[in-house]
């Protein structure tokens, strides 16, 4: 079938190049491609390091799509940086974040490995003297521009509609008529850096309650960030957060002082009231939606691809992301949209 997907961050170019690979004509439709969200973001492939309790259904399909990564990376030709996440507490209180972290973890089968101040110096010697913390091996992390621009080299973009037998939108965290109010922007401010002695994984910690990460890229780069916030305008860099992102990183990582500053992004994530995405039928014939990803839009990347994929093919749709579960209004000429 004919295809055009709106909106060409990585979960849209990662669907368009399923279908491509079905055999369909896929094609997507973006004035600035790769611009949005997956530009500014980590890239950190952590179901894990990224659940809390009540969201056991983002941990179930993170962990199934981690599985689809390697493949994925493969085909891209990308770096897929698999040395896992170690979560830090600064304090002993920011070592109760990371305990709670363990133990929802280990009740669902999760490996979680508890670690002492020693241990965790063994893993990372540049960190700073924290209290403890848990490795989670199985984690990885992939440079989303680099996988964006291996995608647009495989995937036709336009800059605009043509028409199609059906459209996907999956354009972040605007998402048009009707469903606008389903998804809402929730501001990350983001920094990159080149640093001397960089992190051999990705490092999540709590610094007096104040969380942050650092993501190693390669050549010295490393990814902070990154703060949330909901808000009205547009997305802009702030001086308290940008403050606020690098005193809590040089807590951890003292040599962050000797980092040359390169880089500070902010963009809107796409959130959901029930932070899960909509994956699947608008509610209007002919238009599926992949939006609402929220933070983990590059880790559901591959998985969403498959969904939207199968779901056009076989009709099939995963509940938990069924975007009819928020019940989206029809508009009277729904079916000529």
């Amino acid at each position: 079938m004919r295809v055009e997907v709106l909106g060409a961050g990585i979960v849209g170019l990662t669907v368009a190049d399923e279908l491509l690979r079905r055999g369909h004509d896929a094609v997507v439709v973006d004035p600035r491609p790769a611009r949005g969200a997956s530009y500014a973001a980590a890239g950190m492939l952590s179901p894990a390091a990224e659940v809390w309790y009540g969201e056991e259904d983002v941990l179930r399909l993170g962990t199934a799509s981690l599985r689809l990564w390697p493949a994925l990376a493969d085909r891209l030709g990308v770096e897929l940086r698999r040395a896992g996440t170690l979560l830090v507490g600064y304090d002993a209180a920011d070592l109760q974040q990371v305990a709670r972290q363990a133990e929802l973890l280990t009740r669902h089968g999760h490996d979680a490995r508890l670690l002492d101040r020693a241990g965790v110096r063994e893993l990372e010697p540049a960190l700073a003297r924290v209290a403890g913390g848990a490795l989670l091996p199985g984690e990885a992390s992939v440079d989303p521009r680099a996988a964006c621009d291996a995608l647009l080299a495989r995937v036709p973009v336009r800059g605009e509609p043509a028409g199609a037998d059906v459209t996907v939108v999956a354009t972040g965290a605007r998402l048009p008529e009707p469903w606008t109010h389903l998804v809402s922007g929730v501001r990350g401010e983001i920094l990159r850096l080149r640093s001397d002695d960089p992190p051999e994984r990705t490092v999540r910690g709590w610094v007096a309650g104040e969380p942050v990460y650092l993501v190693p890229r390669g050549d010295g780069r490393v990814v902070v960030g990154a703060t949330s916030e909901q808000h009205d305008g547009e997305p802009v860099v702030t001086a308290g957060g940008a403050l606020r992102l690098l005193a809590a990183a040089r807590e951890l990582w003292p040599a962050l002082d000797r980092a040359e500053l390169v880089e500070a992004t902010a963009r809107d994530r796409p959130a959901t009231v029930d932070g899960l995405p909509l994956v699947g039928p608008s509610g209007v014939d002919g238009v599926v939606l992949a939006a609402g990803h929220h933070r983990h839009g590059v880790l559901l990347a591959p998985l969403t691809a498959q969904l939207v994929a199968d779901h056009l093919e076989t009709g099939a749709v995963d509940a938990a992301l069924d975007p009819r579960r928020l019940e989206a209004p029809i508009p009277v000429n729904g079916g000529d949209r």
